[in-house]
């Protein structure tokens, strides 16, 4: 009598479990974190910045909704940023201190742990997308250069001139930062300002449960020697593990790297039983503002929580939670709060 008692209640359980494929999905977006401040801001310009974080986490969440992989979700929704000239990815990247355009990108799977990224590269209009082929066909993490732009093409991508990534905006901050920088002698390494700070990124959980991150940007203004930041670093900039969360970061770089933000959120998590929101506030608001850097991230955990942590005047950034619920904010504040 027992035995059947609790095999009944195993066919119940098992009646009432919910298949990791019918589950809700969550997305977060950033579109760089600095000094974003409110009165610096036309009407005009911050509608044009929501629209864009708009338009890009509802196209990740139609995919995630529609069943999409959560990679898949993550390259569209950071292709929508590398479009627009509003973001320091793609189309409106930084200059570098010789005036040309230096890409980077990183993606991470959460549950094969599998990574594809791209560095310094000039030539590929989708940075995210060689950084997603790099992962899918080749047996390597990180490729950059020449090298990155020759794989990209044996694939099928085809080259772009760098001028395609120019705006006049970002010239006009170039010659700013120059300016600054050979004015003050600042020694190379030295720089200064809100230069340092602008990238995109996307994370999410998809419908079978896995955690995805993806990162993308143009780099520092005025970089030079062939910098590379923490956008590429898996580790760094961009990181995902099922068993904790998807995280996705933006601001001094070199901070970023020294100490692995994205994989300590991560790791706080799995080894200290933290929260997303404890972990995330630990590494951004404690100890990076010891370390005196600066910048947020954005993160999605195994359960669809979000965050969305930065400790500068603002971050653009966007999310749609388990519940549909879409947030946009600028500055400290989410807009429609």
């Amino acid at each position: 009598m027992k035995i059947i008692q609790k095999l009944k209640l195993v066919l119940l359980c098992s009646c009432l479990a919910v298949p990791a494929w019918g589950q809700d999905v969550a997305i977060v977006i950033h579109g760089g974190a600095g000094t974003i401040l409110k009165k610096n801001m036309t009407p005009e310009r911050e509608a044009a910045y929501v629209a864009a974080l708009q338009e890009a986490v509802k196209t990740g969440y139609t995919l995630l909704k529609s069943g999409a992989k959560g990679e898949e979700a993550v390259v569209a929704a950071i292709q929508v940023m590398e479009t627009s000239p509003l973001f320091n990815a793609g189309i409106g990247a930084v200059y570098t201190f010789e005036g040309h355009h230096e890409l980077d990108a990183s993606i991470m799977h959460g549950g094969s742990l599998n990574a594809g990224a791209v560095a310094g590269v000039k030539t590929i209009r989708s940075p995210i997308a060689a950084a997603l082929a790099v992962m899918e066909q080749s047996p390597h993490v990180m490729l950059s250069g020449k090298g990155a732009e020759l794989f990209a093409e044996s694939i099928g991508m085809k080259p772009v001139k760098n001028s395609l990534f120019n705006t006049e905006r970002r010239y006009k901050s170039l010659l700013k930062a120059k300016e600054r920088i050979l004015n003050a002698h600042i020694p190379y390494g030295g720089q200064q300002g809100n230069e340092r700070f602008g990238t995109v990124g996307a994370v999410v959980m998809d419908k079978e449960g896995n955690l995805v991150a993806g990162t993308s940007t143009g780099g520092m203004t005025a970089k030079r020697y062939g910098r590379i930041g923490d956008s590429p670093v898996i580790g760094a900039g961009t990181y995902a593990d099922n068993a904790s969360c998807a995280v996705s970061a933006t601001g001094h770089g070199e901070y970023f790297i020294r100490y692995h933000v994205a994989a300590d959120i991560c790791s706080r998590m799995k080894y200290r039983n933290d929260t997303l929101a404890e972990a995330a506030n630990t590494v951004i608001n404690d100890v990076l503002v010891k370390a005196e850097g600066d910048g947020g991230i954005i993160a999605v955990d195994a359960k669809g929580n979000i965050a969305a942590v930065f400790n500068t005047a603002g971050m653009y950034r966007a999310q749609i939670d388990t519940q549909g619920e879409m947030k946009v904010g600028i500055y400290q504040e989410w807009v429609n709060e």
